[in-house]
């Protein structure tokens, strides 16, 4: 666990049905390399993985005029 997030947050885990402990696992995608915090939580009660943020969508837009 990275040495800045010596917290581990609480939150309602929607598979265990109450509020549990998160941990962050080792980031294995390469969002932490450059000091990014890795978006992934894994409930420490059942080991569901969420996502949490950090996402980022780039979307192509195609633009058309009607004759």
């Amino acid at each position: 666990m990275d040495a800045q997030l010596s917290v581990q947050p609480e939150w309602p885990c929607p598979t265990c049905a109450e509020t549990r402990v998160f941990e962050q696992p080792p980031c294995a995608d390469g969002h932490t390399d450059d000091g990014a915090e890795c978006p992934e939580w894994v409930c420490t009660g059942c080991g569901a993985a969420f996502f949490l943020g950090g996402l980022e969508t780039v979307v192509e837009a195609v633009a058309r005029r009607a004759a």
